[in-house]
């Protein structure tokens, strides 16, 4: 069985609300699942960012070494040689 959503109000600009409409009427949507789909976007967006910064941080401690860095260019240069250009 389905659980019942949770209603929330929140205050949007104008131009936003606007934009929203807009989208809600162009794809048949209601407000509600635009919304949703946004919020879902944002949320993703958010979890990406977050992943990306732990990447950062753990290259900070730890970046490529000289072996490291010629072994991604040799790499590099032997993947680009089979595109055609």
């Amino acid at each position: 069985m389905a659980r019942a959503a949770t209603k929330v109000a929140v205050s949007i600009p104008p131009d936003l609300y606007r934009a929203l409409e807009r989208v809600r009427r162009t794809t048949g949507k209601s407000r509600s699942t635009v919304v949703q789909d946004a919020l879902r976007h944002w949320l993703e967006h958010q979890a990406q960012l977050g992943m990306v910064l732990e990447y950062q941080a753990g290259y900070r401690r730890r970046p490529e070494n000289r072996r490291e860095v010629k072994a991604a260019q040799a790499a590099a240069v032997r993947l680009l040689a089979t595109e055609d250009w």
